[in-house]
């Protein structure tokens, strides 16, 4: 962000409006209408019992977007149509499944965890619906969220996750974010219930610029007390924590933020003026030219979710008409109406809202694609056109249903609960995933792409992640990460030897299996991953007692985490770390082992990815080093001592794929080594073979499959610039990885038993293909381990221990895709089968999923079997004309 011009904007815009903010001026009018045609389309979405599925699975349905879509509906006068979703939660019983580990966890006890910003939420959800917040479920939703803010500790004032069994207090970390800290101040001002600590720790995660960060962080201090934690770190303020990546802007939770602000200022609160008008003054600032905001790292540019959520809190602070009428122009070029969609594709979804105008461009044309994103974006996006703040939304002020009377829910001031439990874990850096709402789940994870919109299609909105995962590696006190690696170590295929794998203490700690939040395998994997890190950023290894940073798992696991769409944080610290100058020449250069010339293929090329991914200027200096390491027949060739002899066909492949634009003769010389049976050999210096390995043959699709990032669809004909020969190599090696997966997506072993490794690399594969990886995807699925890794080898057999390294190669066929295939990746497929071009189909003598070579027959057997066929001709020819004379001799011929 432009830090100097947005500190001027602030000032200067602050003057302007300072005034109407303390005087409450009226805001631009939005459009309950349109609000309203959106929650009668939300509502055709919901299930009879009044739930949304969840699209990653689990065993709940998405009970935080179900509470999104009750206050949409109740938002725009549209309330009646929440009651199934208000009767599930309450009279059902299943509020607490939201808010407790009670139904996710079916083990005694579990109830007694509690998560702190589905619980606030949950409130707000009781409080909007008109029920009694203080017996919904059967529990005083009230008293339940002034148990979540602590009352002393490092996490003093925080909406927090904790256990009210101390005996499960180890199986707790406190990950809560600002949406529940934004949430508990909104429930308790409209409980009349105003708690100063929540909104004191509210206001610290403010930067000086005006807006307000998503996660907590800590960093490590001198400071003494209570609020500094037995191995030194504090909760960092937002300003504090600037220094070390851990303060990106963030348009969701600022939007959600000003919401909280003026809420407790409305029940009294006092000296926010301030604060609010630092916001205000940014949200101004930062409004985009098309009148749309973003969120936050990931959901950076302008979208209908963020959008809604930032103008339902401008509407309501007043003195902000032109931005508000800007965001609601922005909101309207986004949503099906009848006077625009009558006759088109869009007909039969009128009131739906798309994540931005130009997807709802393209859903004109072709229809909805991701019905769940259109869910997840109209929910928030509705916010912004009924124009409701949430205090007058939780108190009920809003306008009558047609079929219902609003009553008024406003509680008198509760009596002073029993103090929280004080939280017994503080936070971690290294939280969890992009987020583009401003409310809490239980799901988080953005459905995959399909294969004809890879690349194209915009980012899920998911809601904000509520989790209790296992504590992520703390930096260590008095060691600074080591900045140099051993000498470079011959590749091992993936998965890579887990000896050594540094893991921290904490890991050992006994998490259920599926918690709030983290109910997704893809979620919790990728918190698992995070928490394997050393600082935060980076892994070690340990080898004869001394300890190094690997480089090289590093970056499998940024691109696994790319894959799973988790951790952005994390992503963004580690590929930082990875293209420090002093990490590249030690990871692709060997210092200070080297004497100096040194240069290796794979290492460059999997920088060069992770450089692109992040958009950093060093990718061209690293496709430029691994472009001289290229030969005129195509091979790369390591240069100095520790080059890599062990030439595999993997490390072709990722050398490949960082030099997609001009591979020169590399893909040549990749073809000219595939096996008869499509497959691929393990080793590039095999001249022939008859069958090679699946490992090789996924890493070979994958590289064929390539292109430079477009946002066209991959060619279902023969792409422009491809040969028959590279068509019908890659149709029959995709055909060959489809042999030996079982009918649950999954490769086995000899003895039978999950090959999780192999199984989600072929998935992948078959994914940029175009083929169905969700059978991998739900397979592994089944297979994470309470922490949330894999074991290695068969479960059955293991020995309750995580494996790092099947882990880590786990990510793609837990996601259902390809890294390649992930959000602002630098490649895209070219094609993808099903083939429809006859030429292309007769590249591949006539079959899609089988090569030419396996149905070439060796010359003598043709000749053999033509010989066969001439003697059974005869043959037959004889038995006719006997036949014939008997028949004559006995009389019957006509």
């Amino acid at each position: 962000m432009r830090r100097g011009y947005l500190a001027a904007s602030a000032f200067a815009v602050s003057v302007g409006v300072i005034a109407a903010l303390l005087t409450g001026t009226a805001t631009a009018a939005g459009d309950r209408d349109a609000a309203q045609a959106n929650s009668r389309w939300l509502a055709t979405k919901l299930k009879p019992d009044g739930t949304f599925e969840n699209p990653n699975g689990g065993v709940l349905p998405d009970l935080g977007l179900m509470i999104d879509a009750l206050f949409a509906m109740y938002a725009s006068g549209e309330g009646a149509r929440a009651e199934p979703i208000v009767k599930f939660l309450d009279e059902q019983g299943h509020a607490t499944d939201y808010f407790t580990w009670d139904k996710l966890v079916p083990a005694p006890g579990y109830d007694k965890v509690i998560v702190g910003g589905a619980t606030a939420k949950t409130l707000v959800a009781a409080q909007v619906s008109g029920r009694d917040p203080r017996n919904f479920d059967g529990h005083d939703m009230v008293a339940e969220t002034q148990g979540t803010i602590m009352r002393k500790g490092p996490d003093k004032g925080r909406v927090s996750d904790y256990s009210k069994d101390p005996a499960l207090a180890g199986s707790v970390y406190n990950n809560a974010n600002m949406f529940g800290q934004a949430l508990g101040v909104i429930g308790l001002a409209a409980a009349g219930a105003n708690d100063q600590l929540a909104i004191d720790k509210l206001v610290t995660q403010q930067c000086s610029e005006g807006y307000f960060r998503l996660f907590f962080g800590e960093i490590k201090t001198t400071e003494t007390g209570d609020h500094v934690t037995p191995n030194g770190y504090k909760i960092s303020s937002c300003d504090e924590g600037k220094a070390i990546d851990q303060s990106p802007t963030d348009g969701d939770a600022t939007g959600l933020a000003l919401s909280a602000l003026l809420a407790a200022r409305k029940a009294g609160a006092a000296g926010l003026d301030g604060p609010i008008a630092k916001t205000v003054s940014w949200l101004i600032a930062n409004q985009a030219p098309g009148g749309g905001w973003g969120g936050g790292v990931g959901t950076e540019a302008p979208n209908t979710n963020s959008t809604g959520l930032v103008v339902q809190a401008l509407a309501d602070v007043g003195g902000a008409d032109a931005a508000v009428d800007k965001g609601v122009r922005y909101l309207k070029a986004a949503q099906a109406t009848a006077a625009a969609d009558d006759g088109n594709r869009l007909a039969g979804d009128l009131g739906a809202i798309a994540y931005n105008p130009d997807s709802y461009a393209a859903a004109r044309a072709n229809g909805i694609s991701g019905l769940d994103t259109w869910i997840r974006a109209g929910a928030q996006a509705s916010l912004g056109l009924s124009q409701i703040g949430f205090y007058s939304l939780a108190k009920k002020a809003t306008p009558p249903t047609s079929s219902e009377t609003p009553s008024d829910t406003s509680t008198p001031t509760p009596t002073t609960s029993d103090p929280a439990p004080t939280s017994t874990t503080t936070t971690t850096t290294t939280t969890t995933t992009t987020t583009t709402t401003t409310t809490t789940t239980t799901s988080v994870t953005p459905t995959p792409g399909t294969s004809s919109s890879l690349v194209s299609s915009p980012p899920v909105p998911s809601t904000v992640t509520v989790t209790s995962t296992p504590p992520a590696a703390e930096p260590e006190a008095n060691k600074p990460a080591s900045k140099t690696t051993t000498p470079k170590p011959k590749k091992a295929p993936t998965p890579r030897s887990s000896s050594g794998a540094r893991v921290p203490p904490s890991a050992a700690l006994s998490i259920p299996a599926a918690t709030p939040g983290m109910a997704t395998p893809a979620s919790r994997l990728g918190a698992y991953l995070t928490n394997r890190l050393v600082g935060g950023d980076h892994v070690e290894v340990t080898d004869d007692g001394k300890t190094y940073v690997d480089y090289d798992a590093t970056a499998d696991l940024v691109l696994a985490l790319r894959a799973l769409d988790e951790q952005p944080d994390t992503v963004a610290r580690a590929s930082k770390f990875l293209l420090a100058p002093e990490a590249v020449q030690a990871y692709a250069h060997g210092a200070p082992y080297e004497p100096g010339g040194a240069a290796y293929a794979e290492p460059l090329a999997k920088l060069v990815l992770v450089a692109e991914f992040a958009k950093a200027d060093i990718a061209g200096q690293l496709r430029a080093d691994l472009v001289t390491l290229r030969g005129e027949d195509g091979k790369f060739t390591d240069t100095g001592s520790f080059a890599d002899a062990d030439e595999t066909v993997e490390r072709h492949a990722w050398a490949l794929l960082a030099t997609a634009a001009d591979p020169g003769a590399a893909v040549e010389l990749l073809l000219s080594r595939q096996c008869a049976d499509g497959t691929f050999p393990k080793h590039l210096d095999t001249a022939e073979c008859g069958s090679g390995d699946l490992g090789a043959t996924a890493a070979a699709v994958t590289a064929l499959a390539v292109r430079p990032v477009t946002d066209a669809a991959p060619s279902a004909k023969r792409p422009d610039g491809w040969s028959e020969r590279r068509v019908s190599a890659f149709v029959s090696a995709v055909g060959a990885l489809g042999v030996r997966p079982t009918g649950a997506g999954m490769v086995t072993g000899e003895a039978g038993e999950p090959d999780v490794a192999l199984s989600a690399s072929v998935a992948a594969a078959r994914q940029i293909a175009g083929l169905d990886a969700s059978g991998t995807a739900r397979s592994l699925g089944k297979l994470v381990q309470a922490d949330g890794g894999f074991v290695r080898g068969a479960v059955v057999t293991s020995d309750g221990k995580t494996d790092f390294p099947t882990s880590l190669a786990a990510a793609q066929g837990v996601a259902g895709r390809s890294w390649l295939t992930a959000a602002d990746s630098p490649l895209s497929p070219a094609i993808r089968l099903p083939l429809s071009e006859a030429g292309a189909a007769n590249a591949v003598s006539g079959t899609q999923v089988q090569a030419a070579a396996q149905t070439t027959q060796p010359t003598w057997m043709t000749w053999g079997l033509a010989g066969l066929a001439v003697l059974l001709l005869a043959a037959a020819i004889v038995l006719i004309f006997l036949l014939r004379r008997f028949i004559k001799t006995k009389g019957v011929t006509p």
